[in-house]
């Protein structure tokens, strides 16, 4: 089979995983640009209700497209580990399910998403004065989930055989569309938030049609039929059994995370708002190490696939030690510029907003580094198939998230709401680190075995 120009399999391992991370940091900044321009565009031409309104159905949204998202991101693990063992049919057998699977699935995501949007913003506490704009944009993009599988997934199936660079140009593409269109609906039309969920629809469609065509017209890697597309149940089954617990760490994190905003939708508008920009900060340091993450998790999936175990675990370590190092530099970011990126969401911003922005990046910038082990521990396991471990994270999460919101919150008020995603992290590392040191102590026996 062809291997690409950055292989995983043989040579420096560090420089492999970075080298395939550089594009999938990228890729992930534009994609976070689809919200990130909705809030900037939002915050500054329609108002603050708008901006809490949009920042108020995060959590929601983590529930419903993270879940989905989450199976994608399961059902193409085969794909790394077949292309690892150099099986051109498994390849094509395993991608092929995974786009079926997650078109299906994906429509009745739609229809299941629609009825209960409503029910859980009223669930979180949403404020009278907002829920209706919350409703509004979320229900828009909701049309998108099967989109959004689509286009994850043949990124994925991409990442998988070795390619990073290629989904780098689609998105950019389809980022460029949502900028254009939020401008032109939102402050030309003056449709507000309905417009720029209308933008982020159409940019969705462009990404999944141009990730498709490349996936099956251009990859070279992978070849697609229409007997690719056709339900093999066993294989089907597999790809559910690694696709459901990704996904239940998505869903049992949003659980928590919808506690959480029930818990901050309590401190009024101005809060919702000054959180939501800061958290918006958040996502775009943590970035640099959710790439790497992804990078690492190509890495072992094609290396177990090629047995080669060895290569596993003494990069892994290195990879760990340089997330930790990232993350140092991520918090000093968070610390100095934080603030002055927060003002690029709000065009008059208050006290109110600017102390609850200011507090929780610091609240932040302490525990990064818990949030780094999560992400390398976490894709590790992915790459290796036991996909169970994020479900057991995700638990730890939910755990750490209602302890703050539901308990801790009510002695100490909003500065301990800043501490609830540190809390989070640590509960999930825990678990995540017992069951990696389990794998690593099987690995070493199978390296002394051969």
């Amino acid at each position: 089979m062809k291997r690409n120009n950055t292989s995983m399999l043989e040579g420096n391992a560090v420089k492999s995983i970075l080298l395939f991370a550089l594009p999938i940091l990228f890729s992930s900044l534009l994609q976070f640009n689809y919200s990130l321009v909705d809030n900037i565009i939002v915050g500054r031409y329609v108002g603050k209700d708008a901006l809490a309104a949009v920042g108020n159905v995060g959590s929601i949204n983590s529930f419903i497209i993270g879940a989905a998202l989450g199976l994608t991101s399961g059902f193409t693990i085969p794909v790394a580990h077949a292309f690892g063992a150099s099986d051109r049919e498994k390849v094509s057998r395993y991608a092929g399910s995974s786009i079926t699977m997650a078109f299906l699935i994906g429509s009745v995501i739609v229809v299941t998403a629609h009825i209960i949007s409503t029910p859980l913003l009223k669930l979180i506490g949403t404020p009278d004065e907002i829920i209706g704009l919350s409703a509004s944009y979320v229900n828009i993009l909701y049309f998108g989930v099967p989109l959004q599988m689509l286009s994850n997934n043949f990124t994925a199936i991409s990442r998988a055989v070795g390619e990073s660079k290629k989904p780098l140009y689609f998105f950019t593409v389809s980022v460029i569309v949502n900028f254009i269109l939020d401008l032109l609906f939102v402050k030309g039309f003056r449709w507000g938030v309905e417009g720029a969920a209308i933008a982020t629809l159409i940019s969705h469609l462009t990404a999944c049609v141009l990730t498709g065509f490349y996936i099956f017209k251009i990859n070279k890697d992978v070849e697609l039929h229409a007997s690719s597309l056709k339900l093999n149940r066993k294989i089907a089954l597999e790809q559910l059994k690694l696709g459901i617990p990704v996904s239940l760490q998505f869903t049992i994190t949003s659980i928590g995370t919808m506690c959480l905003q029930s818990a901050i939708n309590s401190f009024g508008s101005n809060v919702m708002a000054g959180l939501t920009a800061a958290s918006r900060v958040e996502n775009i340091t943590n970035i640099s190490m959710s790439a790497i993450g992804v990078s690492t998790q190509t890495f072992v999936g094609q290396n177990y696939g090629a047995k080669n175990y060895k290569r596993i675990t003494d990069s892994v370590k290195k990879m760990f030690f340089l997330e930790l190092i990232i993350s140092v530099v991520m918090s000093l970011i968070l610390i100095t510029a934080g603030p002055h990126i927060v003002s690029l969401f709000i065009k008059v911003p208050n006290e109110e907003m600017l102390y609850a922005s200011g507090r929780y990046l610091l609240a932040i910038a302490e525990c990064y580094s818990l949030v780094s082990i999560l992400f390398i521990l976490r894709n590790t396991l992915q790459g290796l198939g036991f996909t169970y471990a994020n479900a057991v994270a995700g638990a730890g999460e939910l755990i750490g998230r209602i302890i703050v919101s539901l308990i801790l919150v009510r002695f100490f008020g909003f500065e301990i709401v800043c501490y609830a995603a540190p809390t989070a992290w640590l509960m999930a590392d825990i678990p995540l680190a017992i069951i990696y040191l389990k794998k690593q102590r099987e690995f070493k026996k199978l390296i002394q075995t051969e």
